[in-house]
Order: structure tokens, then C-alpha cells, then sequence
């Protein structure tokens, strides 16, 4: 499968339940820029891309196609809450992996 770009923008933003003019709203774009982007017309720049890892809860590499793994976002978590959800994560390896 050949990677593009507008495809997991736009994918990424409907998963958010957010429209274009949304998104531009939260990153100071014009509704444009972003349907721009969507369309494999315009390419974002770096802090842009930036902007959208952040907004979109992944990492810039995942937009950019380099790597297909998903992160799971910790901010805005204590330090304790945060440490349940590793121990969550942990317990599910090892049973994805018990299952093989």
C-alpha cells in the first residue's frame, strides 16, 4: 500500500470527530490550509506537523507513515494514574502473548 499523507490527516481528524474548520480553529490555520493538506495539495510545515501530533494524540513519525504504531497520550495524568495505565498496558502484552 502506498502511503498518503491527506488520507491519515483527514483520517486522523474524523477519529477526533472534529471538521476542518475545527482543527484550523485549534492550530490557527485557515480551513483552506487544512483541506489543503487533506488533498495532498500543500504539505505542512514542521511546526504545524508538530501542532497536529499534538492535537491528534499521536506521534509526528505516525502522520509522516515512518512508523504505524499507535501511542497512548499520558498527559495531563498523575504520576499515579499514569503508572496504572503502564501496568494496564503491561498486563495486556503478557496476555496477547500468552495467547499465541
Amino acid at each position: 500500500m502506498v502511503y498518503d499523507l491527506g488520507v491519515r490527516l483527514r483520517e486522523l481528524r474524523e477519529s477526533k470527530n472534529l471538521s476542518q474548520t475545527q482543527v484550523a480553529k485549534r492550530l490557527s490555520l485557515t480551513r483552506s490550509s487544512v483541506s489543503g493538506y487533506e488533498n495532498n495539495i500543500a504539505v505542512p510545515s514542521i511546526d504545524v506537523l508538530s501542532k497536529m501530533a499534538l492535537l491528534y494524540g499521536v506521534t509526528t513519525d505516525y502522520i509522516l507513515g515512518i512508523d504505524n504504531r499507535k501511542v497512548i497520550v499520558l498527559d495531563g495524568l498523575t504520576e499515579r494514574e499514569a503508572s496504572v495505565v503502564q501496568d494496564m498496558v503491561n498486563i495486556l502484552i503478557i496476555e496477547f502473548k500468552n495467547r499465541k
